[in-house]
C-alpha cells in the first residue's frame, strides 16, 4: 500500500473559475467539521436534473464547468454518502458539487435508492449506481466516455464506487472519500452507520454470507487507479477500514468524516490535488 501524509493548513479559501459570473467562495475552516456544517453551505443549483431510471430515485443532478473546453472535459461521477439510508440524500452533497464544477469538472452526481426506499438495500442500490454510471454515454448532448471519468464516493458512497471500480476497468480511476472498505466487518462495530450495515444487506453476515462476500470491496479486484483518501479523527469510518484495503492510501491526520466533502477544509485541497494527479495520468 503506497501512504501519502498530508500535514498542513489550509490558508485561504478554496478559489474557482467563474460560473455564470458568480463563484462561490468557500471560506477556510479547521479540521474535523462536523455535519451541520456541510448542511449549512451555500451551493449553485444543479445545471440540470435527468433520470437514468424510471424509479424518481433515479436520478443524476448535473453541473456543467462554464468555459471548459467541451473536447477535453474532466468528469467526475459523485456518489454521496449517508450510511445507505434514505434519511441522508444527494442534496448535503451539492456545495461539494458545486466547488468541484468552478474548479472546473463536469459533476454529474448520482440520487439512487437506499434503505427505506422500494428497491433499495444490496443489489439494488449498487444496480442504480452502474446504471447511472453508465447512463453518462447517454447524457443529451453532455454525454461522456467512461475513460475520461473519474468516480468519487463518500463513506458509504465510497463502498459502491470502490464496487463500481471493480466492475468497470475502463474508468479513468476511483476515489474513496472516507470509504467503507470491508461490509463485514464494518457491520461488528457500534455506531449508527455500522449498525445500518445489516439493514443494508438484508440480515447480518451469518444470515446473508454469500451477498457480504459479493458486496464487500476487500474480496474484489480493485481499479489499477484506487485512491483512498481517509482521515485520522475520522469516528464514523475508522482508519482501519482504508488500511484493509491495497490501493494508494492518502491520511490526513487532522480531518474528520467530513472534511472531506466540505471545500473550505484542507482535506478537499488534497482532494483537488489527487483529482489533477489522476487526470493527468
Amino acid at each position: 500500500m503506497k501512504i501519502h501524509l498530508f500535514a498542513f493548513l489550509l490558508l485561504a479559501g478554496s478559489s474557482a473559475a467563474q460560473t455564470n459570473g458568480k463563484v462561490i467562495e468557500y471560506a477556510a475552516i479547521d479540521s474535523n467539521v462536523a455535519y451541520s456544517a456541510i448542511g449549512a453551505l451555500p451551493f449553485r443549483a444543479p445545471d440540470e436534473q435527468i433520470r437514468y431510471g424510471d424509479d424518481p430515485l433515479q436520478y443524476g443532478a448535473l453541473w456543467l464547468p462554464l468555459g471548459a473546453d467541451n473536447s477535453a472535459r474532466k468528469v467526475i461521477v459523485l456518489v454521496h454518502g449517508g450510511c445507505w439510508l434514505n434519511a441522508y440524500d444527494i442534496k448535503h452533497s451539492y456545495a461539494l458539487s458545486t466547488a468541484l464544477a468552478q474548479a472546473g469538472y463536469l459533476v454529474w452526481s448520482l440520487e439512487y435508492r437506499r434503505i427505506g426506499d422500494a428497491g433499495g438495500g444490496w443489489p439494488g442500490t449498487f444496480e442504480d449506481i452502474l446504471a447511472g454510471i453508465k447512463y453518462g454515454a447517454n447524457l443529451p448532448e453532455h454525454a461522456f466516455n467512461l475513460p475520461n471519468v473519474v468516480v468519487v464516493g463518500h463513506s458509504a458512497g465510497g463502498h459502491l464506487a470502490l464496487l463500481a471500480g471493480s466492475r468497470l476497468p475502463e474508468l479513468k480511476g476511483v476515489m474513496g472519500l472516507a470509504a467503507i472498505t470491508d461490509v463485514l466487518s464494518y457491520s461488528q462495530g457500534q455506531n449508527s452507520c455500522q449498525q445500518a450495515t445489516p439493514q443494508f444487506m438484508g440480515g447480518t453476515a451469518l444470515d446473508k454470507p454469500r451477498e457480504y462476500q459479493s458486496a464487500n470491496p476487500i474480496n474484489m479486484p480493485m481499479h489499477v487507479k484506487t485512491v483512498l483518501m481517509q482521515g485520522n479523527e475520522d469516528n464514523i469510518v475508522p482508519p482501519s477500514q482504508a488500511f484493509a484495503l491495497k490501493a494508494t492510501l492518502v491520511l490526513n491526520p487532522l480531518a474528520g468524516h467530513f472534511d472531506w466533502i466540505h471545500p473550505g477544509t484542507s482535506a478537499y485541497q488534497q482532494l483537488l490535488t489527487q483529482l489533477d494527479d489522476m487526470f493527468k495520468q
